[in-house]
């Protein structure tokens, strides 16, 4: 029953290890200090446009959770949260309500409480009759399209058919009148796929890489066999190098997820072309605690943020992304062996004076 499969991840994101074992490639990414910023740490902008909503931060909270009766509750401290600081929000698998409308208000609550949010609903690819009720269910501002070949490849009887997903991708972004986000869920996109996608009309891609939750890892627990788990947990493209392959192919916006923990980490995500960042996990674990917690570390990343651009002499988000960076280690040699010019990051700010 997908209900109690909602619950039983829910308990594993709280309780167990489920992170990748790798690292996201970040720490492969070095923003370069400037001993003369010449900007006003307290005046730096940190809004941004989003599908023409000013959001206060960049900033997601990533798709979770909802329908189980449990999840009511932590859509509802996310929410709140959202609401209070003007940023988006996700929303989990919307499938179950669809199938099941008594499990709508594990959904609805959301837009219940963020009236005015960034509200970003949730189905599968080949989910096509589910999208327009989708969308009606939150009055959404945006639909999220997962995709997941490496959850159901390791969950017990999950789907392995995955023949006709971007014809399906492309179906929806024609059927719902929002703007279509495709996201991993946590294994990365490459270029390839990012261009059949833009190709397919897609409005933005969410990286959603490898580095934070890895479904391998929780479908692990799940199984009676736990080897081909196991064997799995950390496969995937790591968040740092998915959010390169990405943002240099693609002409719509990139938003960068996965492993991202701090404000430095999601600096290093806008300098490497991300327009948004997300997180899920650690804010899944403060929802339990209440929406107070969940601004305290909101809060706590901006400010981690902010002084990450003060460093660089970034006085908004759009300076971030033109600011120089070093790409060392394993995410330089993945990248060239991908053809991906490195070198250029280092001196972007020498070109943007000329």
């Amino acid at each position: 029953m997908i209900s109690n499969r909602k619950l039983e991840h829910l308990l594993l994101g709280l309780y167990c290890d489920v992170e990748y074992r790798k690292k996201t490639g970040f720490g492969d990414i070095e923003l370069i200090h400037k001993a003369l910023p010449e900007v006003n740490k307290e005046k730096i902008d940190l809004s941004t446009d989003f599908f023409g909503k000013e959001l206060n931060l960049p900033f997601i909270i990533s798709a979770m959770t909802g329908g189980h009766p449990s999840s009511l509750k932590i859509n509802r401290e996310l929410a709140k949260a959202a609401d209070k600081l003007n940023v988006a929000m996700g929303v989990g698998s919307q499938r179950a309500a669809i199938e099941n409308p008594e499990l709508a208000p594990t959904y609805t609550v959301v837009r219940d409480e963020a009236p005015s949010a960034f509200i970003i609903g949730n189905i599968g690819a080949p989910q096509i009759e589910y999208a327009e009720k989708a969308v009606e269910m939150l009055d959404l501002d945006s639909l999220a399209v997962h995709l997941n070949p490496l959850q159901e490849a390791i969950q017990p009887g999950g789907d392995v058919d995955a023949t006709g997903y971007l014809e399906s991708v492309e179906k929806i972004s024609k059927v719902v009148n929002v703007p279509v986000i495709v996201k991993e869920t946590g294994a990365g996109i490459k270029r390839e796929d990012a261009l059949a996608l833009e190709r397919a009309g897609v409005d933005a891609i969410d990286v959603a890489g490898a580095g934070g939750t890895s479904w391998a890892a929780v479908e692990t627990y799940r199984a009676k066999d736990r080897s081909l788990g196991e064997l799995y947990w950390d496969w995937g493209i790591p968040t740092a190098v998915s959010t390169v392959e990405v943002s240099e192919s693609v002409k719509i916006p990139v938003v960068s997820s996965g492993g991202i923990r701090t404000g430095l980490d999601a600096a290093k995500a806008f300098a490497l072309g991300a327009s948004a960042v997300g997180i899920a996990l650690p804010l899944l674990k403060d929802a339990y605690t209440g929406y107070k917690s969940v601004i305290k570390s909101i809060e706590k990343f901006k400010e981690e943020l902010r002084v990450a651009m003060f460093l660089v002499g970034a006085s908004s988000i759009e300076d971030l992304r033109k600011s120089d960076l070093i790409i060392k280690g394993s995410t330089k040699e993945w990248l060239q062996e991908r053809g991906f010019e490195t070198r250029k990051y280092a001196r972007r700010s020498e070109y943007n004076e000329r």
